[in-house]
């Protein structure tokens, strides 16, 4: 009883000059003030709420050490701009996905999603473990932007259309809003793509300057009332398997802040991470019924869509592997951490 007594006793000590060591590093820590603007509104479903729960926790975890405040889109500078201003310091941080930073080089797209890739589990092992981040966070590095990882997020629709596709030269001609790589693929097939924030789009579809439209899953899709405007909504989502978002900051800013500052960071993000995957599939189920209780047609893409999806794609990634040399040292190690990757995912999981 004495030996268990003097355990507890231990134990209790180390936890306690555990708390005391990050108490003196919090304190010794300068203050750091970060502006953040979201390129996700605070109302829309799943991402606005994590952006702001990545703020809470940051704050959390330094003990008010660390003081961000979140801004909606626009607020600060025009979402198209956050890129820019981050890289200037005109703005101190941003909130989005490296999707949306093509126009500097195609290959940020591959640290966000690619077409027919990897799903929730296994792009959050190229990340983390097969060099993904690191590979991220040396090309911002060359815009004086650092990047952590800071959301995952689970499969999306294809996209909502005001009329039923029946077959491939349907497709012809048709202008749509579309994200990343997958624009490129539905350019080959004859779609005129351009790439809208999300609080664009609605007016778009319903003036008709777009005839159909993807933004993201179910949940989102919903609370941005697509349905009211096109009736047809379209799966699997094989342009997105699974989403990866950052936040991005000044690259001096990052500097400035402490090694236990930027700890903390990071932790928060990872957790932002956890609550994206377990929330994302959480409320999907929910929210595909009320879409349907809407009246909207959920359809399916037959084999022959598919298979023409996944033969442009081939095409694609081998076009921009040869236009930029970023995309290809990018896409090769994805490719590389898939080939490893299949013999347990064949093995390892029910299809």
């Amino acid at each position: 009883m004495r030996k268990i007594m003097r355990l507890g006793a231990a134990a209790v000590g180390a936890v306690l000059t555990l708390s005391a060591a990050v108490g003196t590093a919090t304190a010794q820590d300068k203050k750091v003030r970060i502006q953040m603007q979201s390129n996700f509104a605070s109302t829309l479903a799943l991402l606005g709420p994590n952006a702001n729960y990545t703020v809470d926790q940051i704050k959390k975890l330094s003990n008010g050490n660390i003081d961000i405040k979140f801004f909606e889109p626009g607020s600060l500078v025009p979402p198209g701009q956050a890129f820019d201003a981050v890289a200037s310091g005109a703005l101190d941080a941003a909130w989005a996905t490296p999707g949306f930073w093509t126009g500097k080089d195609i290959a940020f797209a591959v640290f966000s999603t690619v077409p027919f890739g990897p799903g929730l589990g296994e792009y959050l092992a190229w990340m983390k473990e097969g060099g993904g981040e690191k590979l991220m966070q040396a090309l911002y590095a060359k815009y004086n932007v650092h990047s952590v990882m800071c959301h995952l997020i689970p499969p999306e629709a294809s996209g909502w259309f005001r009329k039923e596709i029946k077959t491939l030269d349907d497709l012809k001609g048709l202008k749509m809003r579309f994200f990343g790589l997958g624009a490129n693929v539905m350019q080959k097939l004859g779609v005129s793509t351009q790439l809208l924030q999300a609080g664009e789009i609605f007016q778009a579809l319903q003036l008709g300057t777009i005839d159909a439209t993807e933004f993201s899953m179910p949940v989102m899709d919903l609370s941005l009332g697509f349905y009211q405007v096109a009736k047809f909504y379209y799966f699997p989502g094989w342009h997105q398997q699974a989403t990866v978002g950052d936040l991005i900051i000044n690259k001096a800013k990052w500097d400035s802040m402490s090694a236990h500052q930027k700890s903390l960071v990071e932790a928060a993000c990872d957790q932002t991470v956890l609550r994206g995957i377990s929330l994302g599939e959480s409320v999907q189920p929910k929210a595909l019924l009320e879409i349907e209780k809407k009246g909207v047609k959920l359809m399916t893409w037959g084999p022959e869509f598919l298979a023409a999806f996944e033969k442009a794609w081939n095409e694609v990634a081998a076009e921009q592997s040869e236009k930029s040399p970023e995309f290809k040292k990018a896409w090769d190690s994805l490719s590389n951490f898939r080939k490893e990757y299949a013999v347990w995912k064949d093995r390892g999981y029910i299809r």
